[in-house]
């Protein structure tokens, strides 16, 4: 008995050893004008979401610095890598990613505009915007493996900036991982998955709500507007993987509270397991 027991926690450690838990989340930008739904009055919530669902890694769109700054003081089990797009410092929008210190170490770290000149503050295209994407090399300590995590928002006007910030980014992991390490790579697409930036992305990487193991849990849509009585169906915002992973679990978490929504998106996280060398 004692020695099936001991198989049971060895087992459970070797699992736990290969999973990893990923989050994409557009937190919407503090504006004073969301009324019933401004930042101060759905923060706490939303912190208290990130903390019950404990991603290994998230990644955050949309947040300003002063919304980073209070995550990281709710939720100090986790390190940051980021900048604003609007100066490559603090100023403007973050695609940040937070991950925890205890099981990461940071090997690497960047951000790049998508854009003609993607290493220096820029708007690409048709953009209407500044985008960008942020990036991180991690050191895994549990499995003792590096992986790669990209973090995007992509223009929600220019539909060629879409496109060719999906090419872009695909051309900068491709410069950045040599070694051919798992990669991430998760965001605010602001495309359907039927239009062609997600189509761009599906040549190196898979979709992991149609990859999953398990069915898919939650709402088909991840936008919701902040219309809680509505049903959330455009889908926007996604997680891919490298051929490295196996999708053990999808979800998109509608969480709320009296009829709230934390955000104008919905999260969506995947647990993943590392694939058998």
């Amino acid at each position: 008995m004692i020695r099936i027991l001991l198989l049971m926690l060895v087992a459970v450690s070797a699992s736990a050893q290969r999973e990893l838990t990923v989050l994409t989340y557009n937190i919407r930008f503090d504006d004073p004008q969301d009324g019933a739904d401004a930042w101060p009055l759905r923060r706490d919530f939303l912190a208290g979401q990130l903390r019950f669902h404990a991603p290994d890694i998230f990644g955050i769109q949309e947040g300003l610095h002063r919304q980073l700054e209070y995550l990281s003081e709710q939720l100090p089990a986790y390190s940051r890598v980021g900048v604003g797009r609007d100066d490559g410092r603090e100023g403007g929008e973050y695609s940040a990613l937070y991950f925890l210190k205890r099981r990461f170490g940071l090997l690497d770290s960047g951000t790049f505009w998508l854009s003609e000149t993607p290493d220096s503050v820029s708007k690409g295209w048709d953009a209407a915007l500044p985008r960008i994407c942020t990036f991180a090399r991690l050191h895994d300590s549990l499995s003792g493996k590096n992986l790669w995590v990209f973090n995007t928002h992509f223009d929600h006007i220019g539909q060629e900036a879409r496109r060719r910030s999906a090419e872009l980014i695909l051309s900068e992991i491709a410069k950045k991982n040599i070694l051919g390490e798992p990669v991430v790579l998760m965001g605010d697409f602001n495309v359907e998955p039927h239009e062609a930036p997600v189509a761009v992305l599906l040549q190196k990487f898979r979709d992991a709500r149609a990859g999953t193991q398990e069915p898919p849990f939650g709402p088909d849509g991840t936008f919701n507007a902040f219309n809680f009585h509505d049903p959330v169906r455009r889908r926007i915002d996604y997680v891919f993987v490298s051929e490295h992973w196996v999708v053990r679990q999808y979800a998109v978490l509608s969480d709320s509270r009296n009829c709230h929504y934390p955000s104008d998106h919905l999260p969506v996280l995947a647990r993943l397991m590392w694939g058998q060398e």
